[in-house]
């Protein structure tokens, strides 16, 4: 499972609004049903939150990951966030966080979530790749981005 197959432009918010975690769990919510025409959004936010009350996504500097399973989705759907102010998220280093990768799932489809899960913790390791996509200035230039460094990756599997 490819992030470039998941995150593609109309999935893609550059320029979050948001200043919290909360604010900006219902943004990318808003994205993801305007997006997929899916009308599930409190069965979306209920997923994340209940997964974020486990313990804080942001997972590193700058960077979160919020992940919930919900059949409220027939596949893996993930919204590609970019802050450039940063969100205060209660990350795990008290950071504030610019770049946000949620990942949503049918209950059943725990593979392809891991797959996706895994990609983008790979990707994440190279810090040009954040430095990069935070740059950028609208969802094309995002996908652009993410397109070309995880080609770089899939070439050297």
């Amino acid at each position: 499972m490819f992030l470039q197959d998941v995150y593609k432009p109309e999935f893609i918010k550059v320029g979050l609004e948001a200043e919290d975690k909360d604010d900006v769990f219902e943004e990318l919510a808003d994205q993801f049903c305007q997006a997929s025409k899916i009308n599930a959004r409190e069965e979306i936010l209920a997923a994340i939150r209940e997964r974020e009350a486990k313990m804080s996504t942001g997972i590193r500097q700058g960077i979160a990951i919020p992940h919930g399973k919900t059949n409220a989705v027939d596949a893996v759907y993930g919204v590609l966030g970019v802050s450039k102010r940063g969100i205060d998220y209660d990350a795990l280093d008290g950071k504030p966080v610019y770049l946000l990768f949620l990942i949503l799932a049918p209950e059943k489809d725990t593979e392809n979530y891991l797959r996706l899960l895994k990609r983008a913790a790979e990707l994440l390791d190279n810090p040009l790749f954040y430095t990069d996509l935070v740059a950028q200035n609208s969802a094309q230039e995002a996908y652009n981005i993410l397109k070309k460094y995880e080609d770089i990756l899939i070439a050297l599997d």
